[in-house]
């Protein structure tokens, strides 16, 4: 740390003994895991490129994907990602104004700006939580196999569930009982399952009940495996109007498993290939487990800070290394937003 160096003559820095950069064991350290560490997110990035190339025509697109706001549901392509991408660069100011204030044996600045990074780094990850939850449970839709053979994603508005009603009772429904709990989740559950035929749902204690459904608006498949007769080039690849409307609720009412998939785990991805739910759970995942430990080890110096312990010391260097960590988080996560939801 330039504060606290002492100044060595020419035949001091050349004549051995001493570091020429005047650069601490413990700062050195900390390049040397950074390098490392980098080289394990540079690989990983790699490895996606190339399983990205090799099926490239059924990659999803980024602003398809990732297109929700909390609480305002879909139809803001990137743009949440984007506010999560910008705190985290805006922490990474924060914490250059830290260290520039222990540079000055500021406590006070140290400790605002800390506080600052580290409130940017929990709404960092608790973004990221949320991005998974939705990722996991899916879109409304699905992604669905058409009669062809041709597998496509749905967008449009989804109308509202409204109810169901029984009409052949089971174990616990009764008939003409109209149901309003948990309508959702039943639903895709047994869609996915097969459950579903002609309107008509199949409740998991037998009792089967009609569907009362609004509307959908705006319906579009979009072709991301071409089948007989769908195609996925560009210029084949959307269906719109009564014919996606019918083609989708077609498989959706078929009464036949595995026609619709909801979400994405490791085994079945809606969104696409099942490698691209892997990379990006093991990407992400591997990128905010760094930014969770950063905020960790920030809020220990933190404490350190106020207890006086590094203004003690005459110097603020246990800061400055945070901050060397904290500043290469924030870079590794513009390559993997670039590459993982731009291009």
């Amino acid at each position: 740390m330039g504060g606290h160096s002492v100044q060595l003559d020419q035949k001091a820095l050349w004549g051995g003994k001493e570091s020429p950069f005047q650069v601490s064991y413990g700062k050195m350290m900390m390049w040397f895991f950074l390098i490392s560490d980098a080289l394990t997110f540079g690989g990983l990035l790699v490895a996606y490129g190339f399983t990205r190339h090799d099926c490239l025509e059924a990659w999803p697109i980024g602003e398809e994907t990732f297109n929700s706001l909390p609480f305002l549901g879909h139809g803001y392509p990137l743009l949440y990602v984007a506010l999560m991408t910008f705190i985290l660069i805006v922490s990474s100011v924060t914490m250059v104004l830290a260290v520039e204030a222990g540079h000055r044996m500021d406590k006070k600045g140290v400790i605002k700006w800390m506080i600052a990074t580290i409130i940017g780094g929990f709404f960092f990850v608790g973004s990221q939580a949320w991005e998974w939850y939705h990722f996991i449970h899916g879109s409304e839709f699905g992604k669905v196999e058409l009669s062809d053979g041709s597998v496509a994603i749905v967008k449009g508005h989804f109308g509202e569930i409204e109810n169901f009603t029984v009409t052949v009772a089971g174990r616990h429904h009764k008939k003409g009982e109209v149901i309003k709990e948990d309508l959702m989740h039943t639903f895709q559950h047994a869609a996915a399952a097969g459950h579903i035929e002609n309107e008509i749902i199949t409740l998991h204690d037998g009792s089967k009940a009609k569907i009362n459904k609004a509307k959908d608006h705006d319906l579009t498949l979009i072709i991301k495996k071409s089948g007989s007769r769908y195609k996925s080039d560009k210029e084949h690849r959307m269906i719109t109007g009564k014919q996606a409307h019918d083609l989708y609720y077609g498989a959706l009412y078929s009464g036949e498993s595995n026609r619709v998939i909801y979400g994405a785990n490791l085994k079945q991805n809606e969104y696409g290939p099942q490698q691209y739910a892997q990379f990006f759970f093991f990407i992400t995942g591997f990128h905010g487990f760094h930014v969770f430990s950063g905020v960790v080890i920030n809020i220990i110096i933190c404490l350190g800070v106020v207890a006086g312990t590094y203004h003690k010391r005459g110097h603020y260097e246990m800061v400055e290394k945070t901050g060397l960590y904290w500043h290469f988080v924030d870079l590794v996560w513009v390559f993997v937003f670039t590459f993982f939801y731009l291009i």
